[in-house]
């Protein structure tokens, strides 16, 4: 035990493990709600996106309720929870980090314990990386055979060793959450309301989340 051990300098007790896990819930909770937002929204301005993640979903499970194992069964919905990410870059900030020694990057001098503040977005939206940077486009993600394909530039999660902690947690919850809903039901916009009014603009915070919108949320069944 580490009471009977007299070490006092472990990070290994319970009071640390209670807050990690507190962390990780607090944390992914926010960022995954946003997402899963921007995910219907977008489903709602764009319904022929909609239409292939439904073909797709209807041909490949059925009716039964979706697992994470036919995420590689299922690469446009894949495709366009990526695309959804990529374009409503939630954490354009990503979360403040510092130099833990002195670093030259591409020839700028960092001083240790300098406070460096990764811009996602300069990737996101990078032109050069995107054939469409600032467009709704699943088709980032795939391949010309229509399978999913990864980029090295989509940092969603950040990058490196100080990568999202909660990274593989949060895609198995954003791919059986959206999958479930979209299994579900056809989003819309409410009566009255055009695709084309639905305002992308996010709500500008430490997390991007869209604009309150109502949606019409209509049973396939």
């Amino acid at each position: 035990m580490l009471q009977e051990s007299e070490i006092r300098d472990s990070h290994y007790h319970d009071d640390n493990l209670l807050f990690s896990v507190m962390n990780l819930l607090t944390a992914g909770t926010d960022t995954t709600g946003s997402t899963l937002q921007w995910c219907l929204l977008y489903m709602a301005k764009y319904p022929h996106f909609q239409d292939q993640v439904q073909e797709e979903l209807d041909r490949v499970v059925g009716s039964r309720q979706v697992q994470i194992e036919d995420r590689k069964n299922l690469p446009y919905t894949d495709a366009v929870i990526h695309e959804s990410q990529r374009l409503a870059n939630i954490g354009p900030l990503s979360i403040p980090h510092k130099t833990s020694q002195d670093v030259t990057f591409q020839d700028y001098f960092i001083k240790e314990g300098t406070t460096v503040i990764p811009l996602l977005t300069s990737v996101l939206y990078d032109e050069s990386e995107w054939e469409t940077p600032y467009t709704f486009n699943p088709s980032h993600f795939l391949n010309k055979e229509g399978k999913f394909t990864r980029r090295d530039a989509f940092m969603a999660f950040s990058a490196g060793r100080r990568v999202c902690l909660g990274e593989s947690l949060a895609k198995m919850e954003l791919f059986l959450f959206f999958t479930s809903l979209l299994q579900r039901f056809r989003f819309t916009p409410p009566p009255g309301v055009t695709e084309d009014e639905l305002d992308l603009t996010p709500v500008l915070s430490f997390i991007l989340n869209p604009l309150p919108h109502e949606l019409c949320a209509i049973s396939r069944k």
